[in-house]
């Protein structure tokens, strides 16, 4: 069993006994469950909160640190960044728009990124040889992106050579992934997508190998949820069109049948966050808040996206709420961080955690103020730390595929 507690406009003493819900407050509210969850990803117990924010003295040193690098260095934060780190941030955003953030900023020495690995060597593809990209914290890695491994990959590439199908297979890679993947993808003449232009992205794959409406194949990684979601959500393929590829298996655990019959050929990758949310969630908030609209990120599960009523990116998420009604009722399935900063921003709007058992994405929640401001008073003293550098070769091709989905319509 888990419970609640509110986290915005403390403290309220006010909690739900029947439904574990906390009855609808005048102002904007956050619910957030507490407990052990042991049937997920990996078993967990979540307490509902991150550890206190950092103390004043830090902060002073946070603010003298940046003061003292001035236009030397940008600061990048992404959505599900802690507060503490985005008060920081010069620009917030998801990961590419922040990768091209940067890049739009030749006069900036340092980039700090504040976000995840990947998204530092994207941010090292984009910009110039003379500016020099910092993680604050190398562990900050993803879960998902190191669920399709370069060498898994090339093999499962292999795979499909051997059951005759390569040449008609298209590899698209979700910009959740490591460079050495989207290199990968540039050399086999596929493209790089983000959760916002993943339906135009897949629809220039197909076309690429079978003609306009051709009925070409895609190789979609890492993350099987968004590939399956956009297939049959926004391009009117069936779940039958789609299989998915397990590394861990002889042939990906598929026939050669199977392969040469499937249309997305999905890589066996979730985001332990978004993967979390569950239809019972969805049920559960609906008979709780009476006309909630459910809104979900793309990389959840085909049941939850099904049960949502508005399914999008990050930045449609935001956009969405910023113009949604005052008084109306929002559930959101993303990570927690931007969900409690749009709640705080919303005070007019009732936004609501989709999930029961609140966990953070562990890993984007290692950047926090103490590495932060150690990268910044490492710079200020001379000192490079935590420098992310792309292989050469990795990062040419790398920028092949990245190209090519800035080349896509409508981008």
């Amino acid at each position: 069993m888990w419970r609640v507690s509110t986290l915005l406009n403390e403290p309220t003493g006010t909690t739900g006994t029947q439904t574990g819900f906390v009855e609808p407050a005048p102002s904007a509210l956050l619910l957030l469950g507490q407990g052990r969850d042991l049937a997920s990803e990996r078993g967990v117990e979540c307490t509902g909160a991150l550890p206190a924010p950092s103390d004043p003295d830090l902060v002073e040193r946070a603010r003298a640190a940046r003061a003292a690098l001035g236009d030397r260095a940008f600061v990048l934060g992404h959505h599900y960044q802690r507060d503490e780190v985005i008060d920081f941030a010069d620009v917030t955003g998801d990961s590419f728009k922040l990768a091209r953030e940067a890049a739009a900023r030749p006069e900036a020495e340092f980039v700090i990124f504040c976000g995840v690995h990947f998204m530092a060597e994207s941010a090292d593809i984009l910009t110039s040889d003379a500016q020099q990209v910092v993680l604050p914290d190398l562990a900050a890695g993803c879960s998902m992106a190191d669920m399709a491994e370069i060498g898994q990959v090339e093999e499962a590439w292999a795979v499909l050579q051997d059951a005759g199908i390569a040449d008609e297979v298209v590899p698209v890679t979700y910009m959740n992934s490591s460079a050495a993947i989207k290199a990968f993808t540039g050399r086999h003449g596929g493209t790089v997508c983000t959760s916002s232009n993943a339906q135009v992205a897949l629809r220039w794959a197909f076309d690429r190998v079978g003609g306009v409406d051709g009925n070409g194949k895609v190789l979609f990684m890492p993350d099987q949820h968004l590939g399956r979601n956009t297939a049959v959500r926004q391009l009117g393929m069936s779940l039958d069109d789609c299989v998915v590829f397990d590394p861990r298996k002889p042939m990906g655990g598929l026939t050669t049948q199977q392969l040469r019959d499937a249309r997305m050929i999905l890589w066996r990758g979730h985001c332990s966050v978004h993967g979390r949310f569950s239809e019972r969630n969805v049920a559960d908030v609906r008979a709780a808040v009476p006309g909630v609209t459910v809104m979900v990120h793309p990389e959840c599960k085909n049941e939850v996206v099904s049960a949502a009523d508005l399914v999008g990116s990050t930045e449609f998420i935001i956009k969405a709420l910023d113009a949604a009604e005052p008084g109306s009722s929002w559930a959101i399935g993303t990570e927690l961080n931007l969900v409690r900063r749009l709640a705080k921003a919303h005070p007019d709007k009732q936004v609501h955690y989709l999930d029961s058992t609140v966990c953070f994405c562990s890993t984007m929640n290692r950047i926090d103020l103490p590495h932060l401001v150690w990268a910044m008073e490492s710079l200020v003293a001379g000192r490079v730390v935590n420098r992310i550098v792309v292989d050469a070769d990795d990062a040419h091709w790398a920028r092949v595929a990245l190209d090519q989905m800035l080349a896509l319509p409508g981008i």
